[in-house]
């Protein structure tokens, strides 16, 4: 039976202005991480909010709610990114090195492209844009590289998937695991429908056979694409961060529906161990098809070279 990894978006960047049930404070989000991990997700992915103001990028806020999940289940927790612009990539990735340094991640966001979140229905203002130059890709790949862990890739648009894939390849960084980002809110890339889960599958099979995926997006019901992500030997994202804005289900509920559609599709959901061991044997995979040199695999390829430096260890 195919082991299928539910992650949990607990929050996002909306504020409660927007998503009015999204965990705001240290303690609601690890109460709501341990919660949804009781549940059947076995990844939880949080933006770091203290006391409910604006969401945070202080790795001490983050640690606190990493180490508050994991003292109580066994899951990863990772963090979210800056937007983007006006920062160096240090700057933007320091919290990243922080908490890797600290031994608190096994995976981080490393978003390999860029895309305005224009909405379907456009506002009188302009759209943001979610800046992700190839400067600050590769200082993500390079902290993943050093420190061990596996980029979590968020592909809003199919090209996301062939950057990402050669750019992980060239540094050397552990196998990314590949969310396809779908929405009904947002006019990034496809809608979730079957057609656009098989361009994503089919893309993704070329440029990186074997690399895990799962259905995900902002402003999205992804549940009409669970059990064909499932057939296709996918996997699920859901939560408050990725549901429709002013959604009235909570993330345990979200998650323990995804548990019911996993099953409901021949699936099981996967325990982190179960996640683990799969992504350890992904990487021996990965690492015998390198050549024999090993250089793809060890970042040789770029070390010593004009790419850019590595920051120095605080």
């Amino acid at each position: 039976m195919l082991k299928v990894w539910i992650e949990v978006a607990l929050n996002g960047p909306w504020s409660r202005a927007r998503q009015p049930g999204i965990p705001d404070t240290v303690g609601a989000i690890v109460a709501e991480g341990v919660a949804c991990a009781k549940a059947g997700a076995c990844v939880v992915h949080t933006h770091a909010y203290d006391g409910g103001g604006p969401q945070t990028f202080d790795w001490r806020i983050y640690a606190r709610i990493v180490e508050g999940i994991r003292s109580q289940v066994d899951v990863p927790v990772y963090p979210s990114i800056p937007m983007g612009g006006g920062m160096t990539p240090e700057a933007r990735f320091a919290h990243v090195e922080a908490l890797a340094e600290r031994g608190l991640l096994e995976f981080a966001v490393v978003d390999p492209g860029s895309v305005n979140f224009t909405e379907l229905k456009p506002t009188p203002a302009p759209a943001p844009t979610y800046l992700n130059p190839e400067a600050d890709v590769r200082q993500g790949l390079m902290l993943a590289l050093r420190y061990g862990f596996h980029p979590a890739f968020a592909i809003y648009e199919p090209g996301f998937t062939r950057a990402g894939a050669a750019l992980a390849r060239e540094i050397g960084a552990k196998t990314p695991v590949y969310r396809f980002m779908f929405s009904q809110t947002f006019a990034f890339g496809f809608p979730p429908e079957p057609f656009a889960l098989d361009a994503h599958v089919e893309l993704l099979n070329r440029e990186a056979p074997g690399a895990p995926f799962m259905i995900a997006g902002l402003g999205v019901d992804v549940t009409g694409l669970m059990a064909p992500a499932v057939e296709r030997g996918g996997h699920v994202r859901v939560g408050l961060e990725d549901a429709p804005f002013g959604c009235e289900v909570g993330n345990v509920a979200l998650v323990e529906d995804a548990v019911a559609r996993v099953r409901a599709a021949g699936g099981e959901p996967a325990s982190a161990a179960e996640m683990r061991a799969e992504l350890s044997s992904r990487e021996r995979a990965r690492r015998q098809s390198c050549r024999p040199d090993f250089s793809i695999c060890s970042g040789a390829s770029w070390l010593g070279s004009a790419s850019p430096a590595m920051p120095a260890t605080n």
